[in-house]
């Protein structure tokens, strides 16, 4: 089932047209990596989806119930997370899931149950430590359990790890990757790298419209580079390697390194039987021979530049 589409959506602000034509579409169950650049129109997105900005034109559907500017009905099965949330500072962070529960219509019995529930799985303890002396570290994982308090079918992340320390952002990722077997998690970032390490699907946002979409692994095998790198433990068996009248002909699409090399072939199949017939024909052994695999960064850098 499709957890949240977007179709044909325009968003003006004055003469400037920051969303143009997006569509995109998120499976349930999934973590979809939506990226782009500082003011590529992430957050303007986000705030159309949760019905608080107005689409100039298309529509959006959270699992098949259009969002309408100016009502909720669609946010009950949204949990959201901004990229800087908002606390009452005096509370405890039992206090402020209590008044978050009794906003939404939960029960004391449900709220008591959730919050710890949440305070657990966030890593936050049920103490009486006050909001105010949290790290912003804290004060994301309390917010993660803030928006997932009354069970959202979806849960959106606008720049989750953005301002943390490298602890900080594998504390977050690792939540945003434990949950989604219960909720499909949607997070724009430009972070690349936490795209790759949880994400099972991406959109690249650019200049307002969607420059990339699909299946990370689905991406990367459309992207492959037919090339292969091999480095050597001295100079002299690289020189030794180069010499060898297997790999004559490739050489002119070789770019040479300080010990290694990097093969650019037409033929992955032919050029890498050349290769490892050359090793075989000098008698050398590299200490790395790797088939390239396309970066998220090279692919994210071809599209926006």
């Amino acid at each position: 089932m499709i957890a949240l589409q977007t179709k044909d959506l325009i968003k003006s602000f004055g003469p400037q047209k920051v969303i143009n034509h997006l569509s995109f579409s998120v499976p349930e169950h999934s973590v979809f990596g939506f990226l782009g650049q500082n003011g590529a129109g992430k957050t303007t997105t986000m705030k159309m989806v949760l019905g608080l900005l107005k689409p100039d034109q298309g529509f959006i559907e959270i699992f098949g119930e259009k969002v309408k500017y100016g009502q909720t009905k669609t946010n009950r099965l949204v949990g959201y997370l901004p990229d800087v949330p908002e606390f009452y500072n005096y509370m405890t962070p039992k206090e402020y899931l209590q008044l978050c529960g009794e906003i939404t219509g939960m029960n004391h019995k449900q709220i008591t149950k959730r919050s710890k529930e949440l305070l657990d799985l966030v890593g936050l303890p049920i103490n009486r430590k006050r909001i105010g002396g949290f790290s912003r570290g804290m004060k994301q994982r309390l917010g993660i359990a803030q928006a997932l308090l009354n069970e959202p079918k979806l849960l959106i992340c606008d720049e989750p790890t953005s301002a943390l320390d490298p602890v900080g952002r594998k504390e977050i990722l690792d939540i945003l990757s434990f949950v989604k077997e219960k909720t499909t998690v949607v997070f724009s970032t430009h972070i690349l790298s936490d795209v790759e390490r949880i994400c099972d699907r991406i959109a690249i946002l650019h200049q307002g419209s969607i420059a990339m979409e699909g299946g990370l692994e689905e991406i990367k095998e459309k992207h492959t580079q037919n090339q292969i790198q091999v480095e050597f433990k001295k100079a002299k068996d690289m020189e030794t390697f180069l010499m060898s009248e297997k790999i004559a002909s490739y050489k002119k699409n070789m770019e040479q390194k300080e010990l290694g090399v990097i093969f650019s072939f037409k033929d992955i199949e032919s050029g890498e039987q050349a290769v490892m017939s050359a090793f075989q024909d000098t008698n050398i052994i590299p200490t790395k021979f790797e088939l390239l695999e396309p970066s998220l960064e090279n692919m994210f850098l071809e599209v926006v530049q």
